[in-house]
């Protein structure tokens, strides 16, 4: 259960924060092994309607390293811990931490206290320590989550540059264009209209937007944030719905063929992961389920995942899921040949992420002059339709 508390530390300063308790008698035992004395605590009742907060990847990345560097130096996991929880600024991640120490303290493994926390360890993070554990490999694995997860930053980063200009273009189009409809535009209809001239159909097109946009401006703002709310409900309770998002979002334009990239990247770096820290075939595919994060490519991988248990070749079954391009199925046939699958699986990872990092610079190459093209355009209507009028009875004056 999640607490928001108010303690005092020992040096008398007032701290608030939010941390996972069974009950107020053990929030108060984890906040005086945080010395801090609790002050008042109650259960986090409300939920966020957009999904919980995350810890940032870049806290992840310091765990996994720091943990790293001090097993292999030969220093225990619990005084690790308690070094990084003394020296990391994020209040809820330090919350995680203590919470870890106190579960390793009463007897747990460093994989079963991150499984109790499902929103910070992901099942793949929390099956890799696992694995490490259990073979004696955890500095490998934690230094191969070290650069799985840079990997991961790295690719999210590609992914905001993608989307970041052709947002913020679309931002100042909106914008400018509500702008002029609602204060720059009806201003210039009196004065059109005042010359008596019959006014062309782009025109009346024009101040009929304008009237619609100035009586209704409230609903035209409120109504996309309902949107939203409204299709958030809608993807949370209807499996449907999220299968046709999820398969809309790979067959768009420019953006889909990219995204599809990213997730197939994503999973083959996992998957190889997993294989190459022994876990078995069977369970390594069920598990890359929970973080592609698109339900078209879930499905694809729950049916591979029923082919081999019914005796088919790894390869064989990824062809016959019919999503997956032949570079996969092609380093998968290797490598499965060889003995090598999680090498093949890394090669795969390797062409997709420097795949994606060149379209996602071609992408935006052509996505930046369209949206220019697009905002001149309708800027240029606008101007016209206004103009041309004014235009009009200046030429009639004239002659």
């Amino acid at each position: 259960m999640l607490f928001d508390y108010k303690a005092v530390s020992l040096e008398g300063r007032m701290v608030l924060g939010r941390i996972d308790a069974m009950n107020t008698v053990d929030l108060e035992m984890r906040l005086k092994r945080m010395e801090l004395d609790l002050i008042s605590g109650k259960p986090v009742e409300h939920h966020n309607l957009f999904g919980q907060h995350k810890i940032p990847r870049r806290e992840l990345i310091n765990l996994c390293f720091h943990l790293d560097q001090l097993t292999r130096s030969g220093v225990a996991i619990l005084d690790g811990l308690g070094d990084l929880r003394d020296s990391i600024e994020n209040p809820r991640f330090r919350e995680v931490i203590a919470g870890m120490i106190e579960n390793i303290e009463g007897g747990q493994t460093l994989s079963q206290a991150m499984a109790s926390y499902p929103n910070v360890f992901s099942q793949v993070f929390v099956n890799l320590i696992r694995a490490g554990e259990s073979s004696g490999q955890l500095p490998e694995v934690l230094s191969s989550l070290t650069e799985s997860l840079k990997w991961e930053d790295e690719l999210a980063s590609h992914t905001k540059k993608l989307l970041i200009y052709p947002a913020f273009v679309a931002t100042i189009v909106l914008s400018t264009t509500f702008f002029l409809m609602v204060y720059m535009v009806p201003q210039l209809k009196v004065f059109v209209k005042n010359m008596g001239h019959s006014l062309p159909m782009q025109t009346q097109v024009l101040f009929f937007i304008s009237d619609i946009l100035v009586d209704y401006w409230a609903i035209f703002i409120i109504f996309p944030v309902i949107a939203i709310v409204i299709l958030q409900l809608i993807l949370r309770s209807n499996p449907l719905a999220r299968f046709k998002l999820d398969s809309l979002k790979l067959s768009t334009p420019i953006v889909g063929p990219i995204l599809k990239k990213i997730i197939l990247s994503r999973f083959a770096n996992t998957f190889a992961m997993l294989y190459a820290a022994g876990i078995p075939v069977l369970e390594s595919i069920r598990t890359t389920q929970e973080i592609v994060g698109n339900q078209l490519v879930q499905q694809a991988l729950r049916k591979v995942e029923q082919s081999i248990r019914e005796g088919q070749n790894i390869a064989g079954a990824f062809h016959d899921a019919g999503l997956f391009p032949p570079l996969v199925v092609r380093m998968l046939r290797v490598g499965e040949t060889t003995g090598a699958l999680d090498k093949a699986l890394l090669n795969v990872s390797y062409f997709y992420n420097r795949d994606v990092q060149e379209s996602a610079g071609k992408a935006q190459a052509l996505i930046e002059p369209m949206l220019t093209v697009f905002m001149g355009a309708l800027l240029g209507w606008i101007m016209l339709s206004v103009i041309g009028p004014i235009y009009d009875v200046i030429s009639k004056i004239k002659t």
